[in-house]
């Protein structure tokens, strides 16, 4: 199909969320008409605060930049497929050391904005039950469905009917957020993990820190198991990701779990050089520094519980909570089983699914595999074959892992997801730093594969992408 002709061809997103508005700001800079459909103007889900696009539900990080990690690898490869997330990010970001953290309010602002503003993308703010009648109705030849971490119960139901008929749910948890003017800084010191503490208090650290004593720590973790929990819906047992545990779970699991997880002190000396037993560690919510989300600390947690048993972290026994933590029920699919490699379904291939919904975690994880799905249809549009990707790159190691896991259990990318780099002897006698170096090598190695692969993902004879969105 010429590229002219390729113009003509309407593409249906369902879910303005980061996987849907990189899906349909990709396409569109690639001359591609797309209807972007999202429900919240109509109501909000029980996971949602703002009815803007691209809302941050669980906390207001996007994770490291750093290059040699599997975020920062990810990030490069997004920003080489023009990612606007990644983009409006740092735009909007607030200090968070070597993460790309953002100011929630204005990044969700911003994308809406910028979507709205594109002259190839008609928002339809409405609830899409069936997605076959509704791209019919809209003139749109291929779908992509990007519901993000709570799909509609009518669109579940058609989901269910018509493509999965189980392993459809999971259980997250989202971290509460404190008003700063209500902590007691006499308690807390600001300091980022593994970085010497700044002559003036707070000036180069980005995280507050609430240490712990053992007495203290297993208090609390005692406090945390024993206090009443939101229970399971609908006779359905939890199913939480193992890498977004909430706190209260990790309690369970054991009284030193959290020291080694959310709690763990190690690089977060006291300013007399101690080392506190546990340390809880806040993240600023905004640029004026005027609230901070409690880092790992996704909840089951009733509502008055939190505020009992958060209140016990020292530095916040008044702490006045903007926002009290919460569980939801997400929902994605049994990828492996029901889609094709490039997420197109086996049973519709013109409808693809894009997000969290195909069994990835987190932020950049999400808005990446939007990129992925959208580059997949932009293909099929002009007529082109599927194309997959390296396996040693970020993006292609995490669509294998969907594509190749026995059992459906959302990931974060990590370094684990890629091919095992091979070291030399010299190498491998280095004991101390090889976990290190291993990780630097798996980097360069996708990063080099990602620039030689990145010519072919986007047909040569597509439109000239369209002037940058961005302001």
């Amino acid at each position: 199909m010429a590229a002219d002709k390729g113009e003509a061809v309407k593409v249906l997103v369902v879910g303005a969320g980061l996987a849907g508005t990189e899906a349909s700001l990709f396409l569109a800079r690639h001359g591609v008409r797309v209807v972007l459909a999202e429900s919240k103007k109509t109501q909000l889900n029980p996971a949602q605060k703002i009815d803007t696009m691209a809302e941050l539900v669980c906390t207001n990080s996007l994770k490291s930049k750093n290059p040699a990690s599997g975020h920062g690898l990810l990030k490069h490869e997004m920003k080489g497929m023009g990612s606007v997330v990644l983009e409006v990010g740092e735009m909007t970001s607030v200090p968070a050391g070597d993460a790309l953290a953002v100011d929630r309010d204005a990044f969700s602002q911003k994308i809406t904005e910028v979507v709205e503003n594109s002259p190839f993308i008609e928002v339809c703010y409405e609830e899409v039950k069936n997605p076959l009648e509704f791209a019919k109705a809209k003139g749109c030849q291929q779908i992509i469905i990007a519901t993000g971490p709570l799909t509609t119960p009518d669109l579940e139901k058609w989901m269910g009917d018509e493509i999965a008929k189980e392993d459809l749910y999971f259980y997250d948890a989202i971290a509460p957020v404190v008003d700063a003017e209500s902590l007691d800084y006499s308690k807390l010191y600001f300091k980022d993990r593994h970085k010497p503490t700044s002559d003036e208090e707070g000036i180069d650290a980005d995280y507050l820190n609430a240490p712990m004593n053992q007495e203290q720590y297993e208090k609390f973790i005692a406090a945390l198991v024993e206090a009443e929990k939101v229970p399971a819906q609908n006779f359905e047992d939890y199913k939480f990701f193992e890498s977004c545990l909430p706190v209260d779970i990790m309690a369970e699991r054991g009284v030193e779990t959290a020291r080694f997880s959310c709690m763990k002190p190690i690089g977060l000396e006291l300013p007399d050089g101690s080392l506190p037993h546990a340390c809880v560690q806040l993240r600023k919510e905004n640029l004026q520094g005027s609230a901070f989300n409690l880092v790992g600390f996704q909840t089951r947690l009733k509502y008055p519980e939190q505020v009992r048993v958060f209140r016990m972290i020292p530095g916040l026994e008044n702490a006045s909570f903007l926002h009290l933590g919460s569980v939801h029920r997400n929902t994605f699919l049994n990828s492996a089983k029901l889609l094709n490699f490039d997420f197109s379904s086996k049973k519709f291939p013109h409808l693809s699914f894009a997000g969290q919904i195909t069994g990835v975690e987190g932020y950049t994880e999400s808005a990446s595999m939007g990129l992925y799905v959208a580059s997949q249809v932009l293909r099929k549009i002009h007529q082109l074959e599927p194309i997959e990707w390296p396996l040693e790159t970020g993006i292609g190691a995490l669509v294998n892992y969907v594509m190749t896991s026995v059992k459906p259990s959302p990931s974060n990318i990590n370094f684990g997801l890629l091919p095992a780099v091979a070291l030399t002897k010299e190498q491998r006698r280095k004991r101390k730093g090889r976990k290190k170096l291993k990780k630097e090598l798996a980097s360069q190695r996708a990063r080099e594969c990602f620039e030689e692969f990145l010519p072919r993902v986007i047909p040569s004879y597509t439109p000239q992408a369209q002037e940058n969105p961005l302001p």
